[in-house]
């Protein structure tokens, strides 16, 4: 059973899970499926083709699911997929995919989008992504698992943003950011690792200290970015985060990497 208030809008179209509570001035277009648990608070709009996770909650005034910032858009059946035990607190927006790519916009589990925050079309988030007041993702944008956005920062469309990644408050994110990379600025340099975070997750130290290490020779001033890489991948790339960094800095990609502004320092 599901818990509807008499004055919500919810179209018969509609797929509502078990247990879907949606408050006053709630609307709810045709195309929407709601998981089991989820709840909309109040004056809440869903529309688009746009599917939500189970046990996910969004707070008054957010907008999901309507057409992209995208002038080539016109009309075509996109998609917006959104996974399970989100929170997407007050005004915040997210619009259904643009033509090409593969026309959707995918944000994974566990994610949290605090006041404000934007989420553009066929952007792809991993899961436990936080993005902070206001923070402001452009078209195509890919954020890997964990990453965090500081309040008032953007990404340009087309960038990349590597796992367990931070970005500072009040940045502006111009190229690919590199896994467990920390950035801030007006226009950011790399500034180092993100040690915290990484501490939080309960890294061993000497696995830290090898990414130390690593940073280090990838960013310092001997030969060119694949000679370094390539001597990186010898001295540690038994370690699976140092891996995933090489991993990233490989593949294909049309945008130039975050590097350090004046050498950077190992991480804070």
């Amino acid at each position: 059973m599901s818990n509807i208030h008499p004055t919500a809008v919810v179209d018969s179209g509609a797929t509502l899970g078990t247990d879907v509570t949606i408050g006053p001035f709630c609307v709810v277009g045709p195309n929407v499926t709601l998981g089991e648990g989820v709840t909309l608070q109040s004056h809440v709009t869903i529309t688009g083709k746009t599917s939500l996770g189970k046990d996910s909650t969004v707070y008054p005034f957010a907008a999901l699911g309507q057409a992209p910032q995208d002038t080539k858009y016109k009309g075509e059946d996109t998609e917006l997929i959104i996974g399970e035990r989100a929170i997407i607190r007050e005004h915040v927006t997210m619009h259904v995919g643009s033509v090409g790519d593969d026309q959707k916009t995918v944000v994974g589990d566990g994610c949290m989008f605090m006041v404000g925050a934007h989420v553009a079309h066929n952007c792809k988030i991993g899961n436990n992504v936080l993005m902070v007041n206001n923070a402001t993702l452009g078209g195509h944008v890919r954020l890997s698992d964990n990453v965090i956005i500081g309040g008032l920062s953007a990404v340009h469309q087309f960038v990349r943003v590597g796992e367990a990644a931070m970005i500072g408050g009040m940045t502006g994110i111009t190229a690919d950011l590199i896994p467990f990379g920390m950035a801030i600025g007006d226009r950011a340099a790399l500034s180092g690792l993100n040690i915290v975070g990484l501490k939080r997750r309960g890294v061993p130290r000497e696995e830290i200290h090898q990414l130390r290490q690593a940073y280090r020779t990838l960013f310092g001033p001997e030969g060119n970015l694949s000679e370094r890489c390539n001597e990186v991948e010898k001295a540690f790339g038994e370690n699976p985060r140092v891996k995933k960094i090489l991993e990233f800095i490989r593949s294909d990609t049309d945008r130039q990497f975050l590097t350090p502004s004046h050498g950077g320092s190992n991480g804070h």
